[in-house]
């Protein structure tokens, strides 16, 4: 059995959310690996629709004891000097994951034109890849999503499909490459509270409650449905994905779509509460996804990936997590 002892392995966009927790997953039980993070982190720097640029957030990797290093993917003199490290695995997580991001020009910089030189360093390095994907590669398609069946609905969607589309050029120039792709499904987990807005609705519904109020949903939630995947069944994903020795991409979410009443529900019976729910027109009626469902059955067989997280063992892990969040950061912000 391969494993990552002793094995050298960098995570682009280290201190975000699953990027910061790859690192632990390696910290905690690969101890001899060597693990390199490499994120922009967050400043005051904000896209036109005044989100951040960055979401990396150094409390996001505080117990961690590997090597921290600065740096922006689009500096490609901050690349060139990982080519002395000669990483065994490449964890490329680095990327404007923001869908209402509305500069194209920067969101394919960074999410396409960038991963070429993570590919070169790879190459050099002789590293394996595992980069983000993104379900948002199907926009609009019907459930369930398919590889093959795309039509992305925002520049963000197109982003990773057109890094999709590099990778397997890259592929086909160097055949002994392992470069696979992996397209997230609906993520909640630690460690994403500082993606702001654009954090899981598992932990947006949570504070809500927290804080005394009522989950906001819109009327008909319940038909509502999301794949949502718990980071430990990600995490399992990107270690299956790396030891694959494989080029291609996969699906990764259940299997196993959900609706928003039940996560609100959920989130209640583990946080000991019951506030009922407050419903609200939906504005972006003839405009917004109703249903996800990831197609995993490649994933499954390739990777020998298997989902064991259902959304009630997910919320219950999650659950302590969501309160020391609104102890420590929500009441005292």
């Amino acid at each position: 059995m391969v494993d990552f002892h002793h094995k050298t392995v960098l995570i682009t966009g280290g201190a975000g959310f699953i990027g910061s927790n790859l690192a632990f997953y390696f910290q905690e039980n690969f101890p001899t690996c060597k693990v390199v993070v490499f994120d922009c982190f967050r400043s005051e720097a904000t896209f036109s629709n005044g989100h951040l640029k960055s979401f990396g957030h150094f409390k996001n990797l505080i117990g961690f004891q590997g090597e921290v290093i600065s740096g922006d993917i689009n500096d490609e003199a901050a690349i060139a000097k990982l080519v002395a490290y000669r990483f065994d695995y490449i964890f490329h997580e680095a990327a404007i994951s923001d869908t209402t991001v509305l500069d194209q020009g920067m969101m394919i910089q960074t999410n396409v034109n960038a991963f070429k030189h993570i590919l070169e360093l790879a190459h050099q390095s002789g590293a394996v890849i595992v980069y983000a994907s993104s379900a948002a590669t199907y926009g609009d398609a019907p459930s369930p999503q398919r590889i093959g069946y795309e039509r992305p609905q925002n520049v963000y969607g197109f982003s990773k499909l057109a890094m999709e589309h590099t990778a397997r050029a890259f592929c086909v120039l160097h055949p002994k490459m392992s470069v696979v792709g992996l397209r997230y499904f609906n993520v909640y987990g630690p460690r994403e509270y500082f993606k702001h807005k654009t954090a899981s609705m598992a932990l947006q519904l949570g504070l809500q409650i927290l804080s005394g109020n009522k989950p906001r949903l819109f009327y008909g939630s319940e038909a509502i449905q999301r794949d949502f995947i718990y980071i430990d069944d990600v995490i399992q994903a990107n270690l299956k994905a790396a030891l694959c020795g494989k080029c291609g991409v996969y699906n990764v979410g259940t299997g196993n779509p959900r609706s928003f009443q039940e996560i609100a529900d959920t989130l209640q019976q583990e946080l000991g509460t019951s506030l009922g729910t407050d419903y609200f027109e939906n504005p972006y009626v003839g405009a917004y996804q109703m249903h996800t469902q990831a197609d995993i059955a490649l994933t499954c067989q390739d990777l020998g990936y298997r989902p064991s997280v259902s959304l009630e063992e997910g919320i219950k892990a999650y659950a302590p997590e969501i309160q020391r969040i609104y102890e420590s950061e929500v009441k005292r912000g």
